[in-house]
This record gives structure tokens, sequence and C-alpha cells, in this order.
């Protein structure tokens, strides 16, 4: 059995104004942690985080993986919804990732992307996707962000802020709205998805400034619990354990575990 990871993070959006500040920290904090527990880890950060380099890195971990193998993908940076094109979305909005060149390419990768590319693994072969960011909110577009401001800020980036305006939905509400790799896990075997927000309208994962360093407040809190796990702890005790800091006061999100109780219980990154 081999494991292996790809850790996504993206701080610089260029043309949208909407930059973040913790998301390559949070790359390069999982990709050490990943790699102390035996994975063989690949980065995406900021300029190289391109749409077509994601699906590259992804289809091609996804395609080195064999019955036994264990994948990771995490990924910090924005979330965001376009219009449905093919008619599949209930709420007429598909989820998406925002890679670093989605205003300047003008796309986002949508999670029917996401769900063809991991229809092509092999199986047995089991994966964990870490998500911090969100995919849903309430506004068609945001106010810019202030490059020195502490205050949290969600990672989520409206329609209004990458696509051309004739091609803006006018949203109030997102009712549905899943993360975009919800649909792609395989439950039958061991898949799970760990994110740092519920789904829906208004939940959202915040980028933020905590002891002094720009981190992603999902992100900070997992790999501290991490820590402190003792021996043989699965997911669900994982996924507990941040439950005791967030949601919190400063950070109103609530993280999400997604798979089958059998993959929840077993042990960590094993």
């Amino acid at each position: 059995m081999s494991k292996t990871a790809l850790c996504i993070g993206i701080n610089n959006y260029p043309g949208t104004h909407m930059d973040l500040q913790g998301c390559v920290n949070d790359a390069a904090d999982w990709s050490q942690v990943l790699t102390a527990r035996g994975f063989a880890v690949t980065t995406l950060l900021d300029a190289t985080a391109t749409k077509a380099a994601m699906v590259t890195a992804m289809s091609a971990l996804i395609a080195g993986g064999v019955a036994g193998d264990s994948l990771v993908i995490t990924f910090s940076g924005h979330g965001t919804y376009q219009p449905d094109a093919d008619g599949d979305e209930a709420d007429g909005l598909d989820e998406a990732l925002c890679p670093h060149d989605i205003q300047t390419r003008g796309e986002a990768l949508v999670d029917d992307e996401i769900r063809a590319i991991f229809a092509a693994r092999k199986p047995g072969v089991r994966v964990l996707l870490i998500a911090d960011s969100c995919h849903s909110g309430t506004v068609s577009r945001a106010a810019p962000a202030e490059p020195e401001a502490d205050a949290p800020r969600p990672r989520f980036l409206p329609m209004g802020n990458w696509l051309p305006a004739a091609r803006v939905t006018p949203v109030s509400v997102v009712p549905g709205a899943v993360s975009p790799f919800a649909g792609v896990l395989l439950k039958q075997h061991g898949d799970l998805l760990l994110s740092g927000c519920k789904e829906g309208p208004n939940n959202y994962s915040y980028d933020a400034k905590i002891a002094g360093r720009y981190n992603g407040a999902f992100t900070y809190y997992a790999l501290k619990t991490l820590k402190s796990l003792p021996a043989g702890a699965t997911y669900a005790d994982w996924h507990a354990a941040i439950g005791a800091y967030l949601p919190s006061a400063s950070y109103p999100q609530s993280p999400r575990i997604l798979g089958s109780s059998a993959a929840r219980r077993q042990p960590v990154f094993a």
C-alpha cells in the first residue's frame, strides 16, 4: 500500500480583489504533517495552482492509485458557484473550487469536472478530501478585501468577482448547495470528506490570523487537535476534537465529516 497526497493553497487571485492570506500556509502545514506520516506529497501554491495544473495534478494522483492505496487531497482557497450548464443541479448552480487563474482565464473547477476526474479511479483506492473553503453564499459580488485587515474573511468568491456581468445570475439564497467534493466520494471504498463548514447559505470557512500567523481557522484547529490525538484515534475522534474549538465566537463555522460509519472509524492517516 502506498500513500500519496496533493496539497493546494491559493492566496493570490489576480483581478478579483479578493486575495486571501492563510491558504499557502495551510498547504505547507498539511504537506509537512502528511510527509511526516509517510505520504509522498505534491504541492500547488498560488501561481502554480492554475485550473489546468489542478486538473493535471488531481488526474495524476487518481490515475496512480491502485487497490489498497491511500490518497489525500487538501484544498485551501476560495470556493464559488456558477450557473449550471447541463441542468443537473436543483438550485441551478454548479459549486466549484477557485483556481489561481479563475478571473484571468474565466473558469472555475466545477463539481462536474471533479466528479469526472474521480470516476477514473481504480477499485479499492481510498480518498480523503480536506476542504478548507466554502462553496455557497448569499451575495452576487463581495466588496474588495482589505489586504492588511486581521478580521476573519470568508473563503468564498461570489460570481460577480470573476464572471463577466452577462453571465452572473442574481442570487439571494443558494438552497441545497453541496461541496463539489461530496459527490465524488465512494462510500464503499471508505472515502471521507473533512470540510471547514456546513453546506448551504451563510456557512463559511474563514481565513484568519491566529497566534500572529495566517491560516484557515479549520486547518489551524485540525492540526492543533491532530497533535494531541492518542494512538489509534479515528477520523470520528478527530472531528469531535475539532468540534471543541469550532464553531466559536470569532469563527462561526461548523466543520463537517462525510463518509460511511466504517470510514469514520478508520485510524487517522493510516
